[in-house]
């Protein structure tokens, strides 16, 4: 009887094993397979946000990332399970830098008073840099993440205070492996790397190929910009590492930057990431499809530097006809209408 119980525990703890196993194996494909879109609303005919947040739950899009706390934008997500990364605008960096209280509040009107919104990430000011866009609001990121961090409190285990940067602030990008912080913007991202190490967590960087290429069309193949490279053509002479696409290459640099920053603990979360469809040079329906559907496909790979998944957000969810220039109202992934303007899958 004894030995017979023991079959039957060593069974029983078999199959639960196999059951866990299952499970996790099921959430890790899933968060692997799962991208962000981004929400702009920078255009006067757009879906009201009810409709828009059924939109996400429709197309499978586990992942939003909005610019500013539009109060019927949260509430539209109430309940929605959709993960959020939420921006504080870049206008209310000074205020929020100078007064706890009104980072205090500010997380109360747009953080605390929405217990069924899944807030994942804050990002304190996007694209800001000394020397780069904004030159004039670098000193107030740094004290403005804090004060939030501060009034999260008890929250700060489940939302990471962190800021959206691009790409331009690394420079010697070329191998991957030296890519560093440019001189004038050096000390700003090691005092910010510093903070999210200190916090675990993320750096959210702007990933665009598209104007790598165009910007550089004697150097860079189109193919290494869209993701059709048939073979690695690049090979890192520091690591062996080799490279089929720009987009790798771009991360693996900001990798390399933060690293000698002191954050090589720091992960990289791609907050932005697209291709235009119409309105600019080397635009086209075809190019974004192209573009997007690469990226959703390889995120799940991850880069030769950090071969895992990569959670990336793909900008945007809609053509926004308020932009400027022409090309930037052509981002979309979808019309005002909710139409697709070409089929992609989500979920492949």
């Amino acid at each position: 009887m004894a030995t017979l119980v023991c079959n039957k525990a060593s069974s029983l703890m078999a199959v639960t094993a196999l059951l866990l196993g299952l499970l996790l194996a099921s959430l890790e494909a899933t968060g692997a397979q799962s991208i962000g879109v981004c929400y702009g609303r920078d255009g006067n005919n757009l879906p009201s946000p009810p409709e828009v947040v059924a939109l996400y739950r429709q197309r499978n899009i586990g992942r939003m990332r909005i610019y500013f706390p539009a109060q019927d934008v949260l509430q539209a997500l109430r309940g929605s399970n959709i993960e959020l990364i939420l921006g504080v605008p870049n206008p209310d960096l000074q205020r929020l830098a100078f007064d706890q209280g009104a980072a205090n509040n500010w997380v109360q009107t747009n953080v605390r008073n929405f217990p069924d919104v899944r807030f994942k990430y804050i990002a304190v000011g996007n694209e800001i840099s000394p020397g780069g866009m904004n030159p004039q609001l670098a000193s107030f990121v740094l004290p403005a993440m804090r004060n939030i961090n501060n009034a999260l409190g008890g929250l700060r285990g489940q939302i990471k205070v962190t800021t959206a940067i691009d790409t331009g602030v690394v420079t010697n990008s070329f191998p991957p492996s030296n890519g560093v912080f440019r001189n004038d913007a050096g000390q700003y991202m090691r005092d910010i790397v510093g903070f999210l190490a200190a916090n675990g967590a993320p750096i959210l960087v702007n990933v665009y190929p598209y104007f790598g290429y165009i910007f550089n069309k004697a150097q860079i193949k189109l193919a290494y910009a869209q993701f059709t490279l048939p073979n690695p053509e690049i090979t890192d002479p520091n690591n062996n590492l080799r490279y089929q696409n720009l987009f790798d290459a771009l991360v693996d640099a900001f990798y390399a930057a933060l690293g000698r920053a002191g954050g090589s603990s720091v992960e990289i979360v791609v907050s932005e990431s697209g291709w235009p469809s119409a309105g600019g040079d080397t635009t086209s329906i075809d190019l974004a499809r192209t573009y997007n559907q690469n990226l959703i496909n390889h995120v799940r790979r991850g880069t030769p530097l950090k071969p895992r998944p990569i959670e990336a957000y793909i900008f945007a969810m809609f053509n926004e006809n308020n932009k400027n220039p022409e090309f930037e109202k052509n981002f979309g992934l979808f019309y005002p209408s909710r139409q697709p303007v070409y089929p992609i899958n989500f979920s492949p």
